[in-house]
């Protein structure tokens, strides 16, 4: 079986003008648009030290992928017309049809983003809309999903489905009607204090530790209910949406992971939420089952 690189390339890079017609997209068997947040982008400072899953794909096709992550990146922006038109445009015209192109398939990197926005979200606000609870509202026992709002996780499911609906609306305006579209799940976070720079996290030890005040001793248990959370609704949006040819790469259990307390590189984690390029590589590998059994 054939192992070719991936060709990673942004949207200028495609323009005719750029590099002399040098990112044909002819040349490739196959074409996707990728979409998505640090795990598709750059998920560390400094920029030159790391990689992300799609720079580490290796298929037994040539392909290319036009990339517009970007880091921070929400599901819920990915098809927005005000911060996204690149992606728009190319994937169904955004109004003029001639600039969209064809694609083999749509790669989303989606989903955490928000999860972490959720586990963040004001303490004082209606518990509908957090992910997690005051110590007032805490249960006496539970275990950790006592620290959990029901209510909350319920509208938080309820706003990636819709957002994921919007999105393949948005892919069925044009050539790309039914086009494959592949999401993925996420792995277990560590939460420590490792931020990936200056004012760059950490994200879920902020969450649990600085707002919510969650006993430490119970922070990795209650990330891997979120994470496993996360899974589980993915996969239900697959199934869900398994007819319009949506389809969920699981990535859960694959890093080995970070060993609590310490606050740069530890296991495949290169701070607390964006794996190191040999994690990157081990997750590039998910992708390959599925997009190689593309026709």
């Amino acid at each position: 079986m054939a192992n070719i690189h991936m060709v990673c390339i942004t949207p200028h890079q495609l323009e005719p003008d750029s590099l002399g017609g040098l990112y044909d997209l002819e040349r490739f068997e196959k074409r996707y648009l990728a979409q998505g947040d640090s795990w598709f982008s750059i998920g560390h400072m400094p920029p030159w030290c790391t990689t992300n899953v799609l720079q580490q794909m290796t298929l037994s096709r040539a392909a290319v992928a036009v990339n517009c992550a970007h880091p921070g990146m929400e599901l819920m922006h990915m098809a927005d017309s005000s911060t996204e038109p690149a992606f728009l445009n190319l994937l169904n015209g955004s109004g003029n049809a001639k600039l969209a192109w064809k694609w083999d398939a749509i790669l989303m990197s989606g989903g955490g983003n928000d999860l972490i926005d959720a586990a963040q979200a004001d303490p004082q606000g209606q518990p509908g809309a957090r992910l997690l609870l005051r110590a007032d509202e805490w249960a006496g026992a539970g275990g950790v999903e006592r620290y959990l709002s029901e209510p909350g996780w319920q509208a938080f499911c309820g706003h990636l489905d819709l957002v994921l609906f919007n999105l393949l609306e948005e892919r069925d305006r044009n050539v790309n009607l039914g086009v494959p579209l592949l999401l993925h799940s996420y792995d277990f976070v560590t939460v420590r204090n490792a931020p990936a720079g200056p004012g760059l996290g950490p994200w879920l030890y902020q969450a649990m530790n600085d707002i919510y005040r969650i006993p430490a001793t119970d922070w990795d248990a209650l990330s891997d209910v979120l994470i496993r959370r996360l899974q589980a609704l993915m996969r239900s949006l697959g199934q869900k949406y398994a007819g319009r040819n949506v389809i969920v790469v699981d990535s859960v259990g694959t890093l080995a992971r970070a060993a609590a307390g310490t606050s740069g590189v530890s296991g495949d984690w290169e701070n607390e939420i964006h794996p190191t390029p040999h994690g990157y590589a081990l997750l590039a590998q998910a992708w390959r089952g599925p997009l190689d059994a593309l026709a």
